[in-house]
């Protein structure tokens, strides 16, 4: 058995040169694409750019919604005015603000 030698520069460029007139041979025999074909490939795509601009809309939406709500907590969430309140009522409000934090940091 005669003793393993690695393709010389020449051979390698020779095979690159024959792999690659395969490659092109192969994708020259694939038929081209109808009119028909590339109409219905874009009207899908139009749908499925449709279809995500309706859920990115959604979503957005949504988060607005959110942030509506956030802010009205937050807002509803305020201490009011400390005049007028009894030492039991601001004791209430103190120990619900550190309820909230406490549920906040979990």
């Amino acid at each position: 058995m005669p003793p393993f030698s690695p393709p010389s520069f020449q051979e390698r460029t020779q095979m690159a040169a024959k792999a690659k007139q395969a490659a092109l041979k192969k994708l020259k025999a694939k038929p081209p694409l109808s009119d028909e074909v590339i109409a219905e490939r874009k009207a899908a795509q139009l749908a499925r750019e449709q279809k995500q601009a309706i859920a990115r809309e959604e979503k957005r939406a949504a988060f607005e919604q959110q942030k509506a709500e956030r802010k009205a907590a937050k807002e509803q969430a305020k201490p009011k005015l400390a005049l007028g309140l009894t030492e039991t009522e601001k004791k209430a409000a103190r120990d619900e603000r550190y309820a909230k934090r406490k549920k906040r940091k979990k």
